[in-house]
């Protein structure tokens, strides 16, 4: 059997699987913040927040489980192991320097502060913050990049469609710092999606996505 048949045997075999993950890429980190939310007795507690924040963990470790147990691919098919090491860490301090510079002049313009969600997170424990900034990087990549933009292709939809589809569920995700947040979430998403897409390279796209957010959250907490 030849290479393009296997895997498009594999693909076959784990259409139902594969939905499935596309359902918890999509949709999975918004259903563990909406159940912490309405569940939870205080959702900003910092013991709340971490176990939000573990929980994200296992929706991202789950997702590479199902590629590689319940796809029976191999994770390069999501963008990981794609490049070698060096690479990934040049392109990812590139791509970080774009998402500053386009993050930094639409807070200007639409004088953004965070908002209550984010005087919120500032009250965090600077470890937690760090945790979950580190998260966002790892994880949301691993949903609205790797898996989704990849997956949504191999069940059929178009390219544009598959670029599109994870950029407006993720920019729409961040609706609780308002709708600031949301441009600022789709401008810098569409970077992120743009990036992978040349690339296919998600663990740049990781390391691109934690530095914005630890120089946005954590560095200015460590100069104080």
């Amino acid at each position: 059997m030849t290479e393009t048949s296997q895997v498009t045997s594999s693909r076959t075999r784990a259409g139902w699987i594969t939905w499935f993950g596309l359902f918890l890429s999509l949709f999975g980190m918004l259903l563990i913040r909406e159940a912490f939310r309405r569940f939870a007795s205080d959702p900003r507690a910092p013991s709340v927040v971490l176990a939000r924040e573990i929980t994200h963990l296992i929706l991202g470790a789950a997702i590479l489980i199902l590629v590689r147990v319940g796809e029976k691919r191999p994770l390069t098919s999501i963008g990981i192991g794609t490049s070698k090491l060096w690479k990934s860490l040049v392109w990812g301090v590139v791509t970080m320097v774009l998402c500053l510079a386009a993050g930094g002049l639409l807070v200007f313009l639409t004088h953004f502060t965070g908002g209550e969600a984010g005087k919120a997170f500032a009250q965090l424990p600077l470890w937690l913050v760090t945790l979950t900034v580190m998260r966002a990087g790892i994880v949301e990549e691993i949903c609205y990049r790797g898996y989704s933009m990849e997956r949504l292709r191999d069940v059929g939809l178009s390219r544009p469609a598959a670029f599109v589809v994870p950029l407006v569920i993720f920019g729409v995700g961040h609706w609780t710092g308002g709708w600031a947040n949301i441009l600022i979430a789709l401008v810098l998403g569409a970077i992120l999606a743009a990036f992978y897409e040349w690339r296919r390279d998600l663990p740049a796209n990781m390391l691109a996505h934690f530095l914005v957010d630890f120089l946005g959250n954590v560095l200015p907490r460590l100069v104080r």
